[in-house]
């Protein structure tokens, strides 16, 4: 039986998270390859219907990453994300789905083991949720 391995969408902002990201990989860090990257402006511009559709097709898990409060590139975009991310965690639960498979970092552009570590723990922690339940057809046709 095949492990299984978890599909990842991952929010970076430009400024401080991709930066650290892409440090950890000229840095030869060690990390899951499970996420897919969608680099943006800044962590406030992800829309959560963004992340909703994420899990509507198929994501396991998906990861914020941002600028740390208070070094927002566009000043206060990063306690909109917070909250934005709180609220996404509720919903999460009303639908059934463990608040976990979202996750929000603040990791800035010299955090590249920061980056890696964050992307191991997720990746672990989705492994061990395991797939998102998805529903039948008949279920889809009522």
């Amino acid at each position: 039986m095949r492990k299984f391995e978890p599909k990842i969408v991952c929010f970076l902002c430009k400024w401080c998270t991709y930066a650290g990201a892409d440090l950890a990989g000229t840095s030869r860090l060690q990390y899951p390859p499970n996420g897919v990257v969608i680099k943006t402006l800044c962590s406030s511009r992800i829309d959560p219907e963004h992340i909703l559709y994420a899990f509507q097709q198929g994501s396991d898990g998906v990861f914020i990453g941002g600028c740390h409060p208070g070094d927002c590139h566009y000043q206060s975009g990063n306690y909109k994300t917070k909250r934005r991310v709180l609220l996404l965690q509720n919903m999460l639960k009303q639908l059934g789905l463990d608040s976990k498979r979202l996750r929000l970092e603040w990791i800035s552009a010299s955090e590249g083991n920061k980056f890696a570590a964050a992307m191991k723990e997720f990746t672990e922690t989705i492994r061990n949720l395991g797939p998102i339940p998805k529903l039948d057809k008949e279920e889809n046709n009522q």
